[in-house]
Parts: structure tokens; C-alpha cells; sequence
């Protein structure tokens, strides 16, 4: 039972999830927060991550340390996808397990699920289908992980969970236009056309594929919440239960960074689309009591200030 004394471990405690997790850690009270650089502990060195679990003995592990990007980065570094999340997953969790450590929390994604399979995704979808290919690898390297979680809880009685989260955005996210995810990318975007007084909006593909995204501080109050919580089975979805499309999510973007302007959205049909449709069933999340809090206008607005903030332009 994880108690407001326990010593909690936040493996990528920088990154978008991780700073989240780390954030609504202290704001409910908990104080014995363990983390480590990248620099201070390279998550990839089986040795260096046993050494450490087996000094540290947290009681809980969040596992949000991944290799993330957008489709160009997923497609473009498919070795590095497959190879670092691997890594990453397999030396956290069996090292997990030969520390004696129970509990932990490994963040999955909703890449994991068939390219094609039915709306919205339930988590019993796993694996009946067909990936993405061009986000394959890292959708491989998470089933792998989810299958090692639930093969240890079967084999040697650990507590380890998996939450599927969809798209998530918010504070200290990745804005590179190539490399990070399509709604961080199209609010840089959006801000560059600003600067730069541009009047045209060219969007990947033909704008049509639909998506859900989740606040960060949502997803991160899920993982919180599940901590002290059980649920039957090993993974669970995270999302809103709600999807728009690419062009309706630029549209909402440009009325709140250029509402007076009128700009024109062209595709790049050269470019792909990605799956064309992806939203979570959430409906086991809600059974066990939780829901998301922020609304999608408020979530963005949060997040376009806080890039701004971070990029000195306020």
C-alpha cells in the first residue's frame, strides 16, 4: 500500500509525463520523490539501473522514460525507437522484480492497438490487428513491454500495471516542427505564422485523421490515482474519449494564437496520415472512478502560455 511516506521513483522525471507525475506527486503530498538525470543514470545500462533500484529500494515505480516523437521521428529512427525503449523497459522492470520491488506503473500508448481496429478502443483490441507502420516499432517495443508486466505479474505475483494513455500534451512538451507529436507541432506552427505574418497553414496528409489527446496534468492524475488503486487485468486506456480532426484541431489552434487572422490551410498529400482514426474507450478508467478534468480550450491555452513562457516571449 503506497502511503504519503513512500518513496516513489519517477524514471523520466524531465520529460512531459514524468515532470507531470512528479508535479501531482508533491501538490497531494508526497515528499519522498527519488529521480535521476539522464546524465546520472543511463536508463539503457542494465548494470547501472539494477545498481541503482537495488541501493534505493523505492517503493513505487513510475516508468515514464521513453524515445517519443511524431510520425517523421517514428519513421525516421525506427532502429533507435525499437532499441531504447527496449532497453529502457526491460532493465526498469526486471530489475524491478529482482530488487523485490511489487509495484509500478509502466506508460504504454494507444499505438499499441491495431491500425483499423473498431471505435472507440477497447483494451481487449490488443494485438487483433495490423499496426501502424509508421510508428511500428515503437508500438512494438510497448507491447513488449505490457506483455513483460503481465507475464511477471502471472509468473512472479508483482503488482506491475500498464496505462495506455492517447496523445498527450501540456507543460514541457517537445515542439519541434519534425520531431514532436501533431498538436505541440501545429501550435509552433500556428506561433511561426504569427511571427512571421504568414496567411498559409500546410498541414501533413489531408487533414482527415482523426485524434484524442489528454492533458498532461490528466494523465498524470490518472497515474496517481491508479497507484492506490487496482483494476482487474494489466493494462488500462487513459484519454478523454473524445477525437477531432487534424484540420479541426488547427482550426481551434489558429482562433487562439491568430483570431483575427485569416489564414489558409493547404495539405502536403506527399506527406502521410497516419491512422486514420484513434480514440480510446474509457469507459473502464470511469468504472473505477476516474475521469479527466480539463477541457480541451483551457488544456491549450495552458500550454501555448507555457510555451511561450519557456521560449522567452512573454
Amino acid at each position: 500500500m503506497v502511503s504519503f511516506k513512500s518513496k516513489i521513483y519517477v524514471a523520466g522525471h524531465k520529460g512531459l509525463v514524468g515532470s507531470a507525475i512528479v508535479r501531482k506527486l508533491r501538490q497531494k503530498g508526497y515528499k519522498n520523490i527519488i529521480f535521476r538525470s539522464r546524465k546520472q543514470l543511463d536508463l539503457k545500462n542494465q548494470k547501472k539501473v539494477y545498481s541503482f533500484l537495488k541501493k534505493n529500494k523505492p517503493d513505487f515505480i513510475f516508468i515514464a522514460a521513453a524515445k517519443v516523437g511524431g510520425i517523421y521521428s517514428n519513421d525516421k529512427y525506427r532502429a533507435e525507437f525499437i532499441f531504447d525503449n527496449l532497453s529502457i523497459q526491460v532493465n526498469l522492470i526486471h530489475s524491478a522484480y529482482l530488487c523485490g520491488i511489487k509495484n509500478l506503473i509502466f506508460l504504454g500508448s494507444s499505438c499499441v492497438y491495431p491500425r483499423t481496429c473498431k471505435q472507440p478502443i477497447k483494451e481487449s483490441y490488443l494485438l487483433t490487428g495490423e499496426l501502424e507502420k509508421t510508428n511500428d516499432a515503437y508500438a512494438i517495443a510497448k507491447i513488449a513491454g505490457i506483455k513483460m508486466c503481465e507475464n511477471y505479474n502471472i509468473q512472479y505475483k508483482t503488482n506491475y500495471k500498464c496505462l495506455m494513455p492517447t496523445n498527450t500534451f501540456g507543460p514541457n512538451d517537445n515542439y519541434d516542427a519534425l520531431n514532436s507529436h501533431f498538436l505541440p507541432a501545429l501550435i509552433k506552427k500556428v506561433h511561426d505564422l504569427r511571427l512571421n505574418n504568414k496567411k498559409e497553414l500546410i498541414l501533413w496528409g489531408n487533414g482527415l485523421a482523426k485524434r484524442e489527446v489528454i492533458y498532461v496534468d490528466d494523465l498524470a492524475d490518472a497515474c496517481i490515482f491508479f497507484m492506490k488503486k487496482s483494476f482487474s487485468g494489466t493494462i488500462l486506456n487513459i484519454g478523454t474519449g473524445k477525437d477531432f480532426s487534424i484540420k479541426q484541431y488547427a482550426k481551434i489552434i489558429l482562433n487562439k494564437i491568430m483570431p483575427k487572422n485569416k489564414i489558409k490551410i493547404k495539405y502536403d498529400l506527399s506527406k502521410p496520415n497516419g491512422t486514420p482514426r484513434k480514440v480510446l474507450n474509457i469507459k473502464l478508467a470511469n468504472k473505477y472512478g476516474w475521469k479527466p478534468k480539463t477541457k480541451l480550450d483551457e488544456a491549450i491555452t495552458k500550454t501555448y502560455l507555457n510555451f511561450l513562457e519557456n521560449n522567452k516571449i512573454v
